[in-house]
């Protein structure tokens, strides 16, 4: 497997990891309530989200308020996921330049 086409997939994986922690740190934001900071879960959870939320910060212009920021944190995630799913892989396993027949499933 091509290099570039090995590193479309390492984002995409870490992608969609990013999108499954936003969603564990929203059902925690629900349901631990006002406790949630004490709650050593949602610690994880945040130290791993962080890193993301803070990009999605230095990437919005400073009108968007800062409550606001995780939302869009997670559609960066989203269209990071979705450029990569059905456009970049298409693009690339299309044109013949790579061999993308690990990534295709083989029904038996």
């Amino acid at each position: 497997m091509a290099i570039e086409l090995l590193l479309l997939v390492i984002i995409k994986a870490l992608a969609e990891l990013a999108f499954m922690f936003f969603l564990g740190r929203g059902a925690l934001y629900i349901l631990a309530g006002h406790k949630r900071e004490g709650n050593i879960f949602y610690g994880v959870l945040r130290v791993v989200t962080d890193p993301v939320i803070r990009a999605a910060r230095f990437l919005t212009p400073r009108i968007v308020v800062d409550a606001h920021i995780p939302f869009v944190a997670v559609l960066l995630v989203v269209w990071i996921w979705l450029m990569i799913a059905f456009w970049a892989l298409p693009a690339m396993c299309s044109s013949g330049s790579y061999d993308c027949s690990a990534l295709i499933e083989r029904k038996q």
